[in-house]
């Protein structure tokens, strides 16, 4: 039988603090630019202060909340500038991970565990279009991006990818359930395997320039599903934490 430690309970508390902020910031609970206080959160997610109080600080780690000159925070507003920014910015990492992986060479191992990885993405995308399982294609290119990731060997650079990652627009995937209202689901998904297939065979021959080139490129699949959701509400609502975003009046 295992005894819970103190700091066990504290650590639980503060991860069910922020899961449950971050939550309520990303449905729109809290409006951009609402003051959050602590006193407010203690009572509103039923945890005490200081797990309240680390919950505060590590949203703000990941760029959803923003401290205030009168002290507190507040959920952050985000422009379509900024956005698009956040984009380009994973995926200049990415990009960077790439030309590290493949000018440090990799293992035979990680080569044939993301080499796996694409043929299950290769099994889902090559079903009929009605019936693409795009929860499952979510899962294995979130995976595909960890492997590469992994690659790189270089934990700072991995940081950097998960903060910037950390803003719910910006992930890898979070942009892939607005494709599934296109009418070229099927094809932009081939695209992006094409170019996964294209970074994986760039990495195993060395070919770092290239391998980075196409990891940038690859981010621009999701600048396109954005500026597609952009102009439509219903598809706005499938992009994580669209509330947080301002959005420009269009003629």
């Amino acid at each position: 039988m295992s005894i819970e430690k103190p700091g066990d309970r504290s650590l639980s508390q503060t991860v069910k603090a922020q899961l449950a902020l971050r939550e309520l910031v990303l449905r729109g609970a809290l409006n951009p630019g609402e003051r959050v206080s602590e006193l407010q959160m203690v009572e509103r997610l039923g945890v005490s202060r200081t797990p309240v109080r680390m919950a505060l600080v590590r949203l703000e780690e990941e760029g959803l909340l923003e401290a205030i000159p009168s002290g507190g925070f507040a959920v952050k507003a985000f422009s379509e500038k900024e956005v698009f920014i956040s984009i380009e910015i994973r995926g200049t990492l990415e990009g960077l991970a790439a030309r590290l992986a493949a000018e440090h060479g990799v293992g035979r191992s990680e080569l044939v565990e993301a080499a796996s990885c694409l043929d299950d993405i290769d099994e889902v995308i090559r079903r009929d279009m009605l019936e693409i399982d795009l929860s499952q294609y979510v899962e294995l290119n979130a995976r595909f991006h960890r492997i590469l990731i992994d690659m790189a060997d270089s934990p700072p650079l991995a940081r950097q990818i998960e903060r910037a990652s950390a803003l719910p627009f910006a992930s890898a995937s979070a942009l892939v359930p607005v494709q599934s209202r296109s009418p070229e689901l099927h094809h932009i998904l081939t695209v992006a395997q094409d170019q996964h297939r294209c970074v994986l065979t760039a990495i195993e021959r060395r070919e770092g320039s290239r391998a980075e080139a196409i990891m940038r490129e690859h981010a621009r699949i999701a600048h396109r599903n954005l500026e597609r959701a952009l102009t439509n509400q219903r598809d706005m609502d499938l992009v994580p934490g669209s509330a947080l975003i301002k959005r420009r009046v269009r003629a």
